[in-house]
């Protein structure tokens, strides 16, 4: 008798097992920054779900959760970083994921505080940046773009530099780090702010209106800090992982970007 109950115990997780395998082929699960991440995987999701596949959308505010989640096998994929910072993260943390899909890019841009225009700077006037390496370079080159800052000789997008870097200041301004999700919501305290492109969308701020200077969609920048769909090395081959990275290439996707965001989240085109 127990002989038999063991059996019957066995098959059972193997029913179970096998069961739960066909689940995982044909589902997958997301980590991402609400805005525009899981808007955009809203529509991915539709047009999966007519391949038979089901996506499941997990949000977070931070930088960080995503990839750790991915790391621990919790989540199968994230998507919410650019490739600097997800290969300087990789580097720091020994975290181990690998690109998959490009999919959009998010221009950064210098919005207002109390001043509107950088002609009005001042000695003193505080401008805040984003406290994270690739993230504060790339705020830290858009200053320099606009004739704020000089950093030094060299210095580019595949480079990690911080505010005690900069060289010469065209004003005496005072440049502050501050974590990225942070940013908008004291920007009133501030002269001006350099704000990421999801960050300014959940404030409901468009880098092609509401921005003083951004990044143009023709630059280095574009194709440097593009957005892409992440995963654990060793599940690139993932047939629902390659199925969502198809759909995020899709007209539909493509239209939805174009039509959703107004230039604030700009389709990545190789």
């Amino acid at each position: 008798m127990k002989k038999l109950i063991t059996l019957l115990f066995a098959l059972l997780l193997l029913v179970g097992c096998s069961s739960n395998e066909t689940k995982d082929e044909k589902s997958i699960s997301v980590a991402c920054s609400p805005t525009p991440h899981a808007q955009i995987l809203s529509v991915a999701a539709e047009l999966l779900a007519k391949e038979g596949y089901t996506l499941n959308v997990v949000e977070f505010e931070d930088y960080v959760q995503p990839i750790e989640v991915v790391e621990s096998g919790e989540i199968d994929a994230n998507y919410f970083a650019h490739v600097p910072y997800l290969d300087n993260y990789n580097s720091e943390k020994g975290t181990n994921q690998v690109v998959v899909g490009k999919v959009h890019y998010e221009p950064f841009g210098i919005y207002p505080g109390s001043k509107s225009s950088l002609d009005e700077l001042e000695d003193g006037d505080v401008i805040f940046v984003p406290n994270d390496g690739t993230n504060e370079t790339r705020a830290l080159l858009l200053l320099q773009d606009n004739g704020i800052i000089t950093l030094p000789e060299g210095v580019g997008a595949d480079s990690i530099v911080t505010v005690n870097d900069i060289v010469s200041y065209s004003v005496n301004v005072d440049i502050r780090e501050l974590e990225a999700a942070q940013i908008s919501r004291v920007k009133d305290e501030a002269a001006v702010v350099v704000l990421n492109g999801n960050y300014a969308l959940a404030a409901d701020l468009n880098v092609s209106k509401d921005a003083i200077a951004y990044e143009k969609s023709d630059s280095s920048a574009a194709k440097t800090y593009v957005n892409v769909v992440a995963v654990k090395d060793g599940n690139q081959e993932n047939e629902a992982i390659k199925a969502l990275c198809e759909v995020l290439k899709s007209k539909e996707v493509v239209d939805y970007i174009n039509n959703t965001f107004e230039g604030a989240v700009v389709p990545f085109v190789e």
